[in-house]
């Protein structure tokens, strides 16, 4: 993989398969944030290309990319298969800490929906090599019996009308034994839709992303 420009799309060899993904980088950055994606959403997902040009604003690579293959995409159970969404995520990350162009980089996480599950149990499996994990209208609560073992700083932020995953992410919260914080955004939804929400959670993430990796 050859990084000739800040943006660029890229294919990553995961066993069998190989996904899609759009790097980007550029030469001074010092940290990479993976995105970990929803069911059903895709590196094409508005809403996490939007916080990740946030991100980008505040001197951060970002990294997103298809867990899935078009042809998995279309099976539910494949979809909502959290172990083999932690396993894509892993080996990504293994694969992304190899390349000359990104070796060395601090990494984290931003998972969204049921990708803040995959993100969290990647975390606990990687330890210390991973510097902080947000999740955005997530779902740890599958992946509570891994929540223990993380010990990156992790952000939840949920909707304040969205009910049901605030009281999961409470649970999840409560399993959590890292530097952790949940955000409760008032009148927004699942998706953050409603105008201005989704800009409030970029800039969370941003705050919690640059006050915990080494990327002054």
């Amino acid at each position: 993989m050859l990084l000739k420009e800040e943006h660029i799309s890229i294919d990553i060899p995961v066993k069998k398969v190989v996904l899609k993904g759009n790097l980007s980088v550029h030469e001074n950055a010092k940290a990479l944030v993976l995105f970990s994606h929803g069911s059903g959403s895709s590196r094409l997902s508005p809403r996490n290309n939007y916080v990740a040009s946030v991100l980008q604003q505040e001197g951060l690579g970002t990294l997103l990319f298809d867990l899935l293959t078009e042809e998995e995409d279309r099976l539910y159970k494949t979809r909502f298969n959290i172990n083999l969404l932690t396993q894509r995520l892993i080996a990504v990350t293994e694969w992304i800490k190899m390349q000359k162009e990104t070796k060395g980089l601090q990494l984290a996480y931003f998972g969204a929906s049921t990708g803040a599950a995959s993100a969290l149990s990647a975390a606990a499996y990687f330890g210390d090599d991973i510097g902080a994990v947000v999740s955005r209208g997530g779902r740890p609560d599958l992946a509570m019996s891994e929540l223990h073992e993380v010990t990156a700083p992790t952000l939840f932020i949920v909707g304040g009308w969205d009910k049901v995953v605030i009281g999961l992410n409470q649970k999840a919260y409560d399993k959590l034994r890292c530097e952790r914080k949940l955000e409760i955004i008032p009148e927004a939804t699942h998706l953050f839709e409603e105008e201005g929400k989704l800009e409030e959670v970029a800039a969370l993430s941003a705050k919690w992303f640059t006050n915990h990796l080494q990327i002054k």
